[in-house]
Protein backbone atom coordinates (compact mmCIF):
# COMPACT_ATOMS: atom_id res chain seq x y z
CA UNK A 1 0.00 0.00 0.00
CA UNK A 2 1.07 3.10 -0.68
CA UNK A 3 2.25 5.51 1.88
CA UNK A 4 -0.01 8.49 0.58
CA UNK A 5 -2.95 6.07 1.11
CA UNK A 6 -2.06 4.61 3.70
CA UNK A 7 -2.02 8.43 5.34
CA UNK A 8 -5.64 8.76 3.54
CA UNK A 9 -6.95 5.64 5.19
CA UNK A 10 -5.73 6.09 9.14
CA UNK A 11 -7.18 9.52 8.84
CA UNK A 12 -10.57 8.47 7.89
CA UNK A 13 -10.46 5.34 10.52
CA UNK A 14 -7.53 6.26 12.74
CA UNK A 15 -8.63 8.16 16.03
CA UNK A 16 -5.20 8.48 17.21
CA UNK A 17 -3.83 9.32 13.70
CA UNK A 18 -6.77 12.03 13.49
CA UNK A 19 -5.99 13.87 16.19
CA UNK A 20 -2.16 14.11 15.46
CA UNK A 21 -2.99 15.62 11.77
CA UNK A 22 -5.20 17.83 13.48
CA UNK A 23 -2.63 18.78 16.14
CA UNK A 24 -0.45 19.60 13.20
CA UNK A 25 -2.88 21.70 11.55
CA UNK A 26 -3.37 24.13 14.36
CA UNK A 27 -0.07 24.19 14.88
CA UNK A 28 0.10 25.33 11.16
CA UNK A 29 -2.27 27.79 11.70
CA UNK A 30 -1.06 29.50 14.65
CA UNK A 31 2.52 29.28 13.05
CA UNK A 32 0.96 31.47 9.95
CA UNK A 33 -1.15 34.13 12.11
CA UNK A 34 2.05 34.82 13.92
CA UNK A 35 4.22 35.05 11.13
CA UNK A 36 1.41 37.61 9.30
CA UNK A 37 2.06 40.21 12.13
CA UNK A 38 4.93 41.20 10.24
CA UNK A 39 7.23 42.55 13.16
CA UNK A 40 7.86 39.97 15.61
CA UNK A 41 8.75 40.22 19.31
CA UNK A 42 11.32 37.99 20.79
CA UNK A 43 8.27 36.35 22.21
CA UNK A 44 6.99 35.88 18.86
CA UNK A 45 10.27 34.37 18.08
CA UNK A 46 9.99 32.28 20.76
CA UNK A 47 6.81 30.39 20.27
CA UNK A 48 7.97 30.16 16.64
CA UNK A 49 10.62 27.85 17.21
CA UNK A 50 8.18 26.31 20.11
CA UNK A 51 5.36 25.46 17.29
CA UNK A 52 8.02 24.16 14.42
CA UNK A 53 9.74 21.74 17.03
CA UNK A 54 6.17 20.92 18.21
CA UNK A 55 4.95 20.65 14.54
CA UNK A 56 7.75 18.38 13.58
CA UNK A 57 7.64 16.04 16.55
CA UNK A 58 3.86 15.84 15.54
CA UNK A 59 4.99 15.05 11.80
CA UNK A 60 7.27 12.16 12.85
CA UNK A 61 5.06 10.74 15.51
CA UNK A 62 2.22 10.42 12.04
CA UNK A 63 5.23 9.11 9.80
CA UNK A 64 5.83 6.59 12.62
CA UNK A 65 2.54 5.02 12.48
CA UNK A 66 1.82 5.29 8.55
CA UNK A 67 4.84 3.75 7.97
CA UNK A 68 4.00 1.02 10.78
CA UNK A 69 0.97 0.20 8.68
CA UNK A 70 2.25 0.50 5.69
Amino acid sequence: MELDSVKKDLLENDEAFRKLYEDHLESKQKLQEIQAKGTLSEEDEIEIKRIKVHKLALKDQMEALASAVA
